[in-house]
């Protein structure tokens, strides 16, 4: 494989020149972190959390490990406790409520919904990859797609409690749990559906019939064929980096319903089109 090809990006245009984790946008929205992915971290979310993760680390259960994550975050951001988080109980839409656990539930609804916008807008801010694809392309800065979705995430980031901070530790501790149950995989092979072709932006095609493309900054995938086989009329498959995994619904079983489902960060991947 050529070198270039190896060091191919998400064009300047798809990224930003700042993010919050310990990789530059260009280096882990390319081909070579999918190839030989290394681990992702954010900002300061160790350091602040460090005795959630020394408690994990005397678990050996994966549910009472689930239980301790949850217990902690209801905790660090008073998720029980409007009052304390200076929300009135009174108010008609109590935007407290708007967690991380309906984050989730509502992306695995659908993910071109608000939670989603909300969910690809974090993904931008800590990751540095720019959404291109909600509800359809979405243009430059001053585009009324864009300025549609800014909108759309603005109003549902309003008075809610720390949702992106939410966002930073379930990331951190998806990393946590993967690690844990997956003891030394690098990757993992996932399968999306897609009927929409301007979803996918086709870069390369490699010798071995693979496809070089540009991924959403954030997408759905699945575990089983056949599952995403049910969200669009053609199938593909990729080696997914597990560095790359936000959450997955094995996560928290009983509370995510979702078919063996993955959301993936994006960047530069290599698909294989199964059908």
């Amino acid at each position: 494989m050529p070198a270039s090809l190896a060091r191919l990006s998400v064009p300047p245009t798809a990224r930003r020149s700042l993010n919050r984790c310990n990789l530059p946008t260009e280096a882990l929205g390319s081909f070579a972190f999918q190839l030989t992915p290394c681990a992702l971290s954010l900002d300061g979310v160790l350091p602040l959390h460090q005795p959630l993760f020394d408690r994990l680390d005397t678990l050996d259960s994966a549910p009472e490990r689930t239980c301790v994550f949850r217990t902690y975050m209801n905790a660090h951001f008073m998720l029980d406790d409007a009052p304390a988080l200076g929300l009135s109980e009174n108010v008609r839409l109590d935007r407290s409520r708007m967690d991380y656990l309906r984050l989730l539930r509502g992306w695995l609804f659908d993910s071109e919904g608000r939670e989603g916008a909300i969910l690809k807008a974090w993904v931008e801010s800590r990751f540095g990859l720019l959404t291109r694809y909600h509800r359809g392309p979405l243009g430059a800065e001053d585009s009324a797609g864009r300025s549609g979705f800014e909108q759309e995430v603005s109003a549902g980031l309003y008075s809610t409690a720390g949702l992106e901070a939410q966002v930073d530790l379930l990331y951190s501790w998806t990393q946590y749990e993967l690690a844990r149950r997956l003891h030394g995989r690098t990757h993992l092979q996932l399968y999306r559906g897609c009927s929409d072709p301007r979803a996918l932006r086709e870069m390369h095609a490699l010798d071995d019939g693979r496809r070089v493309v540009e991924l959403n900054n954030l997408s759905s995938f699945s575990a089983n064929a056949e599952r995403a086989d049910e969200f669009g009329d053609r199938v593909f498959s990729c080696a997914t980096p597990m560095p790359k995994i936000l959450a997955f619904s094995g996560l928290m079983p009983g509370l995510l319903q979702g078919e063996n489902e993955y959301l993936v960060i994006g960047g530069i991947a290599a698909i294989t089109i199964e059908y």
